[in-house]
């Protein structure tokens, strides 16, 4: 059943939760879902904040070469600045996204957005590597509350259909220009004021959202009935996916074979086949079984798993490339992104309606394509090109091709999924996409760095390191089109009358 067919009006919905699965208790703390001009208020402080979201996943990458020194900070210690992020982010989504299903989205959502601005304030004033990390891991653990729960309402807020497309595009548009944003700031922040800046500058827009936050954003009602947050399941699969993405992380400095990855790597493994023992078990699993057999579900968590993998590795070779092999400084390797900002902008508002027109598997095919197209010109670029040959064009497809792919694959994630499951269905979108940065950006690393050690003694260090980039670019390509392959093949099927906006039958 769509939200849709639980309305009385296209323009405010009922709140969550009133459907045959999960009948509503009224309480006096309900709040009507928003309508016309109201919501799309509510949209536009839910976009800025996963804005800020994915933006400190990213903004830290050009700031590294200053933070490290002013720290006193070693290499593997500011690779951690990175990871932790990610870790915490990717590992405790499932459970974000269960705490905003069992507690109330709103007052989920406010609490990660303290947690998030508080923990920014402390990594600015950080006085060593030690309070920084720690503050890392709390913004990441933020994040991971807030984020699920934000995305629920966007989903509760606007019904399935146009209206939700438009929303999710806007969405895809303002988040996904988080991570590219997020090296241009870098740079101006870190050239201008100072590195703890690219952490200050979260405090006055966080401030600012919690001050909003009870005006905009519904108390939508907490999930009827027995509350249980599945602890086993939640410890099993947080423990799992660090433990892995650890493991992966580790690939890259110790190589595959050393303890240091195969013991996380096992542990994570075992993990993560006791989730699944426990989730078969549970009477409230976290992760329910049902959830990954609508074919929907399955086929966008797959795809935003290799597309998180891309994206993330893309922004990180992208700065080394701009700053190792082509000499840019911070500032002016920030600037150079500018064409593929402004690319996917346009891209994900094109794509809103494009959704109506085409469908979420068309649209999502052609994004990863191109996507694909912009990193296999980046795998041929040559060394010396001018950034007009040599960048401009891969920029702009990069650009086009992300912002095409965010909203469809999102679309489809949440497509069939009941009101009083669409926490889980976020909480488990962003587990794929973070998960998927982690552990593909591990790889592409470590295979980026074995072709640089293969190319060194017989050139320059410059172009070795090109070569390493090259092969990482490629390997990213190979990816994209790979989830190209996959929703074509999934999602392919019409037999019954297609979900609006998706273009794919009502999963089963």
């Amino acid at each position: 059943m769509s939200d849709h067919d639980t309305q009385p009006t296209p323009d405010a919905g009922l709140a969550p939760d009133r459907s045959p699965t999960a009948p509503h208790h009224a309480t006096t703390t309900d709040q009507p879902v928003p309508g016309g001009s109201r919501r799309w208020a509510t949209l536009t402080l839910l976009a800025v904040t996963q804005f800020v979201v994915v933006l400190d996943s990213s903004i830290v990458n050009i700031a590294l070469p200053s933070l490290g020194r002013s720290l006193h900070m070693s290499a593997t210690g500011l690779s951690w600045v990175v990871n932790t992020y990610l870790l915490a982010f990717g590992g405790l989504l499932l459970l974000g996204g269960r705490a905003a299903d069992l507690l109330g989205r709103r007052a989920v959502f406010a609490t990660g957005l303290l947690l998030f601005t508080l923990a920014s304030l402390t990594a600015g004033l950080a006085p060593d590597g030690a309070i920084l990390l720690a503050s890392r891991a709390v913004q990441g653990t933020a994040a991971a509350i807030m984020s699920p729960a934000a995305l629920s309402i966007v989903t509760t807020v606007f019904p399935e259909g146009r209206d939700r497309d438009r929303a999710l595009g806007i969405w895809g548009a303002v988040a996904g220009s988080g991570g590219a944003a997020g090296v241009l700031l870098g740079g101006i922040l870190t050239s201008g004021p100072g590195w703890p800046w690219i952490f200050f500058i979260n405090v006055p827009v966080g401030a600012l959202a919690l001050l909003l936050t009870p005006k905009l954003i519904p108390a939508l009602p907490a999930r009827p009935g027995r509350r249980s947050f599945d602890l086993a399941g939640a410890t099993t699969v947080t423990g799992g996916l660090v433990a892995s993405v650890l493991g992966l992380v580790s690939s890259s400095s110790h190589g595959w074979t050393s303890p240091r990855t195969l013991g996380p790597l096992a542990i994570g493994a075992l993990l993560l086949v006791a989730f699944v023992a426990v989730e078969r078990r549970a009477a409230q699993p976290l992760l329910p079984p049902h959830m990954l057999r609508r074919r929907t579900v399955a086929t966008a968590n797959t795809v935003m798993l290799m597309t998180g993998g891309v994206i993330v590795s893309l922004f990180y070779f992208l700065a080394l490339h701009m700053q190792q092999v082509l000499e840019y400084s911070p500032l002016r390797s920030g600037l150079a992104q500018l064409p593929l900002n402004v690319a996917l902008i346009v891209a994900a508002a094109c794509a809103s309606r494009l959704l109506a027109r085409a469908g979420a598997p068309v649209v999502l095919t052609s994004g990863l394509l191109l996507l694909a197209s912009g990193l296999l010109w980046l795998a041929a670029a040559p060394v010396d090109g001018s950034f007009l040959v040599t960048l401009l064009g891969p920029l702009v497809l990069i650009g086009a091709g992300i912002g095409l792919a965010l909203a469809p694959v999102n679309v489809i994630a949440y497509s069939g999924v009941p009101p009083h499951e669409t926490g889980l269905a976020g909480g488990l979108v962003n587990t794929s996409q973070q998960t998927g940065g982690a552990l593909f950006l591990a790889v592409l690393t470590t295979l980026a760095a074995s072709r640089t050690q293969h190319l060194l003694p017989g050139t320059s260090r410059t172009h070795a390191l090109a070569g390493g980039y090259h092969w990482a670019f490629a390997a990213a390509a190979a990816l994209a089109v790979l989830a190209a392959a996959i929703t074509t093949l999934a999602l392919a099927r019409r037999e019954r009358p297609p979900l609006h906006g998706l273009g794919a039958e009502q999963p089963s």
